[in-house]
């Protein structure tokens, strides 16, 4: 299938067309037509796979029609609900991107930064808002913005606003907007309480599930190094160095931990910072450009930073912490080996991790490489299944059963 054939106004194709994008990921394919027809929609699918552009566009195609040339005052008309700054950024972009030759305009409304420039365009007016959930309510009550003429909701990363402790906020945002709206929600993950708030939230919504959680992605070639805990920095270090290493995303559990990796590299002259939620908006985005530039060789990142981070060729990714949610590591090494690129996905494993890499294997189903040629082994030789698990392991729950695709070959480029 090729965009042109998806009933889209001449204004998105001609900017679909200058983006290099011929043919639809299989989320696209699937999601956009029934965003179009009006339908609510569930759509469960992992990082990478295109989803912005999948609620993006038909809602662009949808308001055109709805404003079109119309000099009225603008409304806020869709509304996308997104748990950091930097996916709200890049969400943000995206809308720009489909609808530069149309007469929409979009707002990106976050905290941490000032709120007077996101206040005076507000006053201003605009068709589409994307915000992080503590913005905008704060600006709600304020009196700021008015959702009454709200066509599209779309709750955007799901599983991580409930992670992030956002899911109350959600349903306050939710009972401001008008009930006849036509709500979109996406998540990676499908825990049962996403699961509960799209039954309290959708109408009778149709299901689409592309690249289940559990399949990682053929070109990356997966490693896994069990090393001694204390040894890791010294592991990582070695591995930087004596495989040249570089443009490395390293994942780390806490904002602690990310912080003391940096550290540790900087005295041996690596170059590496650090991202996460402490930082101050301008601080991330400075150290996300230098990584994206190539000034900064190591981006240390958490969970929740990283999905915000979005680079077609980013050829490393590091496990430094397991995570203790399988498919939040089918997310973490898809960073890599993203737009047909080829990738490798490294994994640090120490004795009280274990139980969380026979978690992931049981998830993946993929005989990983392990690399026992390191000075920084575990002391007790091979690993042994009888740890005991950590007291804070916490599994979400499965994927949807719904509509599945493969990815589709024929893509000239990814939408991200």
């Amino acid at each position: 299938m090729l965009f042109e054939d998806l009933s889209l106004s001449k204004s998105i194709q001609r900017a679909v067309f200058e983006e290099g994008y011929l043919n639809p990921t299989p989320i696209q394919e699937q999601s956009i037509p029934i965003v179009l027809s009006g339908r609510d929609l569930i759509g469960c699918a992992q990082t990478g796979t295109g989803k912005t552009a999948a609620f993006a566009i038909p809602i662009i195609h949808q308001l055109h029609r709805i404003v079109g040339s119309s000099k009225k005052a603008k409304q806020i008309r869709a509304l996308i609900v997104t748990p950091t700054r930097e996916l709200a950024v890049q969400i943000g972009q995206s809308f720009d991107t489909y609808a530069k030759y149309t007469n929409l305009t979009q707002l990106t409304i976050f905290g941490g930064v000032s709120q007077n420039p996101q206040v005076d365009t507000l006053k201003q007016g605009v068709d589409i808002l994307v915000a992080t959930p503590g913005r905008l309510l704060d600006l709600q009550k304020q009196g700021f913005l008015d959702l009454d003429h709200l066509h599209t909701l779309v709750l955007d990363e799901a599983d991580q606003m409930l992670d992030m402790g956002f899911i109350n906020d959600v349903k306050k945002i939710v009972k401001l907007t008008p009930k006849n709206r036509q709500t979109l929600l996406f998540s990676a993950t499908m825990p049962i309480a996403i699961r509960e708030l799209a039954e309290m939230f959708l109408r009778d919504p149709e299901k689409v599930e592309v690249s289940p959680v559990s399949s990682t992605a053929e070109n990356v070639e997966q490693r896994i190094y069990f090393v001694e805990k204390t040894e890791k920095r010294n592991l990582l270090y070695h591995l930087i160095k004596n495989e040249n290493l570089s443009n490395v995303l390293v994942f780390s559990r806490t904002k602690h931990g990310a912080d003391n990796v940096v550290k540790a590299l900087r005295k041996k002259d690596i170059p590496a910072e650090a991202i996460h939620g402490d930082k101050s908006q301008n601080a991330r985005q400075r150290v996300l450009d230098a990584f994206k530039n190539k000034e900064v060789g190591v981006l240390v990142a958490t969970d929740i930073a990283a999905r915000g981070i979005d680079i077609d060729q980013l050829p490393f990714v590091i496990n430094f912490d397991l995570p203790n949610i399988p498919e939040t590591y089918v997310h973490r090494i898809g960073r890599t080996g993203r737009a047909g690129n080829g990738g490798i996905a490294i994994s640090f494993c120490s004795k009280d991790e274990h139980p969380y890499w026979k978690d992931i294997q049981k998830l993946i189903k993929v005989d990983v490489k392990t690399i026992a040629d390191h000075p920084y082994q575990w002391h007790a030789g091979s690993p042994e299944a009888t740890e005991e698990k950590p007291k804070n392991s916490n599994r979400s729950g499965g994927a949807h059963k719904s509509r599945k695709s493969s990815a589709s070959k024929q893509n000239k480029k990814r939408w991200y």
